[in-house]
């Protein structure tokens, strides 16, 4: 037990020591006002999107940038999505929507839709967004300046999260909470080894020439996360990517209640340990049931230490991503219970091939 207790206190303090340098180094796109005049391919695979794709579009043409041009893939939707679009595109000549092609075999629905969008746009830059974002004002700009500035194959930043409803608020800021205690996100750009990446597709802007060369999405056509996978195949390959917070220039509502985010989250979450399963465990086990065990040990300095390391990081970590501290840190341990029911359902739905996504088996 007191072994267990140390080496649960030694995680906690290595994810404060993470926060913590997260937090003072803060990797975040800044905001620039210089314009460039490179064509920008905004790229936007879309699957049963009709409730949310407008407010993309949208903010898009609301852009300070001008030269770019707009694709939509309508992924075999069984919605109003590609009539949406296509009434969009009408009236505005720098959108069109395409219909994507049947999914061949070996490839997961988004990598394939974001292949073949590739296949059709002209810009120098390839900008891949999610149907549920909203860009800010500036952000095309700084993030093209930060592209020739750090000489980057590939950008990717961590969206805004917008949460409307408790279920949501239980589940979604576990996203930054594990990326940003777990990983110091400056060193995704600083050091070259490709085991150390991170980066999200909500935001991905390539490089068009390396991306043609390359083709990054027919690399890991068959990964569940393949942002990541992207990211590493981009640094083994000799390039440099970066992946920053987007520091308010985008928002997203990934997920539309509890249910939602739980299977969303479930379907991502061990890939991300590369499914090993005992690593998997080991790290729930640590984050969870560790603080549970020197809870139990009703020794009060253990107990107060151990709490103002959690808060301390749960107010640094909700800062560098824009959340409310105070809703995070009330909610903790109905976060902690939601990570494992997220930590089973991944679990066992990859051991018995049921996880299912937007209707497809993955």
């Amino acid at each position: 037990m007191i072994i267990v207790i140390a080496v649960t206190f030694c995680f906690i303090i290595l994810r404060f020591a993470v926060t913590l340098f997260n937090f003072l180094s803060d990797p975040k796109l800044r905001r620039i006002n210089k314009f460039y005049p490179d064509l920008v391919s905004i790229l936007i695979p879309a699957r049963n999107e009709a409730e949310n794709i407008l407010t993309i579009l949208d903010s898009i043409r609301n852009q300070d940038y001008q030269h770019y041009e707009v694709l939509i893939l309508d992924d075999e939707s069984t919605d109003a999505t590609y009539s949406i679009c296509a009434a969009y595109a009408a009236k505005h000549p720098q959108f069109r929507v395409i219909k994507g092609k049947e999914l061949p075999q070996g490839w997961l629905g988004k990598n394939y839709a974001c292949h073949q969008l590739v296949q059709e746009a002209r810009g120098n830059f390839f900008l891949f967004v999610d149907a549920d974002e909203k860009l800010n004002v500036g952000l095309i700009n700084s993030a093209i300046h930060r592209m020739y500035a750090n000489k980057l194959c590939l950008l990717s930043l961590f969206a805004n999260q917008q949460m409307n409803t408790l279920g949501e608020l239980m589940v979604v800021p576990l996203m930054h909470y594990i990326l940003l205690n777990l990983l110091p996100l400056k060193l995704v750009y600083l050091v070259k080894n490709y085991t150390v990446a991170a980066a999200s597709g909500q935001f991905m802007l390539f490089d068009a020439d390396v991306y043609r060369k390359y083709q990054w999405h027919q690399m890991v056509k068959n990964k569940v996360v393949e942002d990541v996978e992207i990211m590493r195949q981009v640094k083994a390959n000799k390039c440099n990517g970066e992946a920053l917070m987007a520091n308010g220039m985008i928002s997203c509502r990934m997920y539309r209640g509890y249910k939602d985010a739980i299977n969303g989250f479930s379907k991502n979450f061990l890939a991300a340990f590369n499914y090993n399963i005992l690593w998997f465990l080991i790290y729930i086990v640590l984050i969870i049931a560790g603080p549970m065990l020197i809870i139990m040990t009703l020794n009060l300095q253990l107990i107060l230490f151990m709490v103002s390391l959690i808060v301390l990081t749960r107010v640094m970590i909700s800062l560098s991503a824009g959340q409310n501290a105070w809703n995070n840190i009330i909610l903790h341990p109905l976060q902690m219970f939601s990570l494992t029911f997220v930590a089973f359902l991944a679990v066992q739905r990859h051991l018995t091939k049921t996880m299912i996504w937007k209707g497809r088996k993955i």
